[in-house]
């Protein structure tokens, strides 16, 4: 039997869900982080949106300010190539202008290719490791302090089911999201009796987004949910309907 949990299909964000709050969103210039942007801003929070692509992120802040949402934070940075210190100015930028961090979103994420561990280069190997787990980790521990402010926070990292169960060929990328699901089950563990921050992962499930493409070049991308129909999990883990709620492994209901 399967121990991931699901949100009730049936919840739904109310207007004001994250009223006031700071989300930190990462690769949040395209397909779900982009999705979870918009929806943590239509919710009334302040978002700060981070990715290397910039182009992407003034169109989407342009987007949420036009649709008279909180005025969102540009913040580019290439995650394959930050370093500690990179980190640390983040935090140091978002103590200056927001004093706080209400929640932290890891969605930014490398495929690398699909090839045997026999097959995968080394160059290739550093890369993804970089990507999706050791700048979760960096921008994580660069953040505790600003997300200990409030009085509850939440940290949601964007999992895969093939990082929940080794699957052939998927390599780099497996490994990664599945350091990245003991990750969040040490840091809730460490979490839960002295702050008020939760921590959780959600599988989304097959989505329309440029890694799918690429993982799946093949498939009829017209049979994918849109980014914008996964997003409700990751408010819910963001809102405070959530309180209580930590150390869960969380799948989206259509993907079970």
């Amino acid at each position: 039997m399967s121990n991931f949990q699901t949100i009730d299909p049936a919840w739904q964000p109310v207007d004001d869900l994250l009223e006031n709050r700071v989300i930190l969103v990462t690769g949040a210039a395209d397909g779900i982080g982009r999705a979870v942007s918009v929806a943590c801003a239509n919710c009334r929070a302040t978002v700060v949106l981070l990715d290397r692509n910039v182009p992407g992120l003034e169109t989407l802040y342009d987007e949420i300010l036009d649709a008279g949402h909180p005025e969102p934070a540009i913040y580019p940075m290439d995650l394959k190539g930050a370093t500690p210190g990179d980190y640390q100015s983040l935090a140091d930028t978002l103590e200056k202008e927001f004093g706080r961090l209400d929640g932290l979103v890891h969605n930014a994420a490398c495929l690398g290719t699909l090839t045997p561990l026999s097959h995968t280069e080394d160059e290739l190997w550093y890369e993804v490791m970089q990507t999706n787990l050791h700048a979760p980790f960096l921008l994580t521990k660069a953040c505790l302090a600003l997300l200990e402010r409030p009085e509850e926070a939440a940290i949601v990292f964007n999992s895969d089911r093939v990082g929940r169960h080794g699957k052939a060929y998927w390599g780099a990328y497996g490994i990664s999201k599945a350091g990245i699901e003991n990750m969040m089950q040490v840091l809730a563990d460490e979490l839960v009796t002295n702050t008020g921050i939760r921590v959780n992962s959600i599988d989304p499930g097959a989505a329309r987004t440029a890694l799918r493409a690429i993982a799946y070049p093949a498939e009829d991308r017209n049979r994918l949910h849109l980014p914008a129909d996964v997003t409700n999990p990751f408010l819910y883990l963001l809102g405070p309907d959530s309180m209580g709620i930590t150390g869960q492994q969380f799948v989206f209901a259509d993907s079970q």
